[in-house]
C-alpha cells in the first residue's frame, strides 16, 4: 500500500495561539488572573471644549487606536482635500468621552482649543507608540549616553 504525502495538521483556528498564551501557557502559578492590556485613557484638557450651552468639558477618554482607525480617515474626503485634518478625524475616533458627552465627532475636536487640541495629539502619540521612536544617542563631546524622542507630529 503506497502512501499518500504527509497530511498536515489543520491549522489552528485564528487567535488560537494567542488564546494558548492569554490562557495561562508557560505561567507558574495559573490561578494567577492575567494582567490586563489598558485600553482607555483618561486625560483632562487644559482649556476644555465648550459646548452649546457654555458648559466646559475637561476631562475625557481616549481609547487607543486600531488600525482601521488610522487608515479610514485616509478616505475621508476632508483628509484628501486637507492633510492636516487627520488629526481631527482620527482624534474624532479615539476619543471616547469628553465631561459627560460620549458622541464625539469631527467638528467638537474642530471647536477645540489651540492648546486642547495640540494636547490631545501628543496624548494620543503617547498611549499609541510602543517606544520604537525613542533612540538612543551620545554626546559627541562627554560621551554621554541618553535617549531621544523621535516620535511623529499626529497629521503632519
Amino acid at each position: 500500500m503506497t502512501e499518500g504525502p504527509a497530511r498536515t495538521p489543520d491549522p489552528a483556528p485564528a487567535g488560537a495561539a494567542d488564546r494558548t498564551r492569554e490562557e495561562g501557557a508557560g505561567r507558574t502559578d495559573p490561578s494567577r488572573p492575567l494582567p490586563t492590556l489598558p485600553t482607555e485613557f483618561p486625560f483632562t484638557l487644559p482649556r476644555g471644549y465648550v459646548d452649546d450651552e457654555g458648559r466646559v468639558h475637561r476631562d475625557g477618554v481616549m481609547r487607543l487606536a486600531t488600525a482601521r482607525d488610522e487608515l479610514f480617515p485616509l478616505r475621508d474626503q476632508r483628509v484628501q482635500d486637507n492633510p492636516p485634518y487627520l488629526s481631527v478625524v482620527l482624534l474624532a475616533r479615539v476619543v471616547t468621552r469628553l465631561g459627560t458627552l460620549t458622541d464625539i465627532h469631527a467638528s467638537m475636536i474642530e471647536d477645540l482649543f489651540a492648546a486642547d487640541l495640540a494636547f490631545l495629539q501628543r496624548f494620543y502619540e503617547q498611549i499609541n507608540t510602543d517606544g520604537t521612536a525613542i533612540a538612543r544617542t551620545a554626546c559627541p563631546q562627554c560621551h554621554h549616553e541618553f535617549p531621544v524622542d523621535m516620535g511623529s507630529r499626529l497629521g503632519e
